[in-house]
């Protein structure tokens, strides 16, 4: 990993303006690893303007060009795997096991997208008699993508595959937190053939870099996936501009599991999806919803089963020091609120782990939807147990929160899986195993957690527009 990173722009790395740098530290130690480029205004500025003067050139390539350029990045991602990876693992705290799955995820958005993009069409309009009617999907241009902390090469490949795809170019705002695998992505994809200036990479903070790029005048869409704080100050900005977006916000995601689950797939399904990434997943499911018939037998397996879940080993540290802190506030505020701690609740009592930021995979139950602890996202491995008398208190209970990115149930009822999947507030339901769910599924949130997809053919479409032509013969 290089000691200063700087920003990529028109094909080349690029030294901030200002020279200002930020410290980029390892979760599992807190030690300064290298120096960020603190980009602003004038950084964005010369990365647009390098974007916008790539674009006529890319946009007029035909789909299968453009999709060959895609597939050459694919290949190349998977060539150097073991480097992304290790990038990953070293900015972002990922466990040695899952990091090349994550390389490997942003490899498949670039050649799902290069395989999917001679299907984007328009449609013939049917106006009688002396009309053709048509529609095209078009680029919008300068297309603007900002990426959190959590997942960075992964969040990365799954807005910038389908925009190029589609004929845009982009400036990528990744987290100050995490950006060596974004920057690399950006160097091997001009390796690979993208003109310069088609993807640029501007690093720094959001309140500097990331507002500047969705302030730009030149940048006509942007994608933004985050807190919902942050997303309301995207969408003021982009408001003000009638500036197009995609937000994916986080959430508070239910997992349900009735009477009849078949306890030895929900028990580690359910796990999983709440320690996944040491909870930093904003699709976690962190409410866990239990039918009270097998309430007690299903803790005491969820908490003999978290005993696996070593902070250091199956998960490791949470990516920031902020982060760390903030599980912490979560432990006090679940016991001041009195839920009962059936596992962890408490830093890890491991003197190996160090100075590192881990926190302790928890289960609290005794929760009622009214605390804290089951309202808010706390993007850590904790998970609220609520239980649960009828299917319609359920489904009350799982959709009273101002969330909805993604929702679960166990059953072995195929009438009830189709009932309740239809009566959840949620993006996405998983039935039977909580997933993200592979590169060809949209995916986004209802209500608070954001609109419009990523993922599928439907990022395909949210990274255009809809021209109509009617010519009179």
């Amino acid at each position: 990993m290089r000691s200063q990173l700087d920003h990529f722009i028109d094909g080349q790395f690029t030294v901030p303006k200002s020279g200002r740098y930020l410290d980029d530290q390892d979760p599992t130690s807190g030690d300064k690893i290298a120096e960020v480029a603190c980009g602003d205004g004038d950084d964005v500025a010369v990365a647009v303007a390098s974007a916008r003067a790539a674009f006529p050139a890319w946009q007029v390539l035909r789909p299968i060009e453009r999709g060959r350029v895609l597939s050459d990045i694919a290949r190349a991602i998977r060539a150097n795997q073991a480097d992304l990876a290790e990038l990953e693992q070293l900015e972002a705290g990922k466990p040695a096991f899952q990091a090349p799955f994550e390389v490997d995820l942003a490899a498949q958005y670039f050649e799902s997208y290069a395989g999917v993009v001679n299907t984007l069409h328009g449609q013939a309009l049917d106006l009688g008699p002396g009309y053709h009617s048509y529609t095209r999907r078009e680029p919008f241009g300068v297309v603007g993508i900002i990426t959190p902390w959590n997942s960075p090469i992964n969040q990365a490949a799954r807005g910038i595959a389908p925009a190029l795809a589609a004929g845009n170019v982009v400036v990528c705002k990744p987290s100050e937190f995490t950006s060596a695998s974004t920057l690399e992505l950006a160097r091997i994809a001009v390796e690979c053939g993208l003109p310069a200036g088609v993807f640029n990479v501007v690093l720094g903070t959001g309140p500097e870099a990331g507002a500047a790029v969705v302030e730009h005048p030149d940048v006509r869409k942007v994608a933004f996936t985050g807190s919902i704080r942050a997303g309301k100050e995207v969408g003021k900005i982009a408001a003000e501009r009638i500036l197009p977006l995609t937000l994916e916000l986080g959430g508070k995601s239910p997992n349900l599991v009735f009477a009849d689950a078949d306890l030895a797939q929900a028990v580690p399904g359910s796990l999983r999806a709440f320690v996944l990434n040491a909870g930093q997943v904003c699709m976690a499911g962190t409410r866990l919803l239990v039918d009270k018939e097998i309430h007690d037998t299903f803790v005491a397996a969820l908490a003999e089963a978290i005993k696996t879940v070593e902070p250091g080993g199956m998960i490791g540290p949470v990516t920031t020091e902020a982060q760390y802190r903030k599980v912490q506030d979560y432990y006090a505020i679940a016991k001041e609120e009195g839920a009962t701690v059936v596992a962890g609740g408490a830093l890890p009592d491991n003197p190996d782990l160090g100075s590192g930021w881990y926190v302790s995979p928890t289960i609290y139950t005794g929760v009622t939807r009214d605390m804290r602890i089951a309202r808010e996202e706390i993007f850590g491995p904790v998970v609220a147990v609520m239980a649960f008398e009828s299917e319609d208190e359920a489904i009350e209970i799982a959709n009273d929160t101002t969330y909805g990115l993604a929702a679960g149930l166990w059953t072995q009822d195929l009438s009830r899986a189709h009932r309740v999947a239809a009566r959840l507030e949620a993006g996405q339901v998983y039935v039977n195993e909580w997933v993200t769910g592979p590169v060809e599924t949209p995916f986004g949130g209802y209500k608070q957690s954001g609109y419009g997809r990523e993922k599928g053919i439907e990022a395909l479409h949210h990274y255009t527009q809809i021209k109509c032509v009617t010519i009179k013969l």
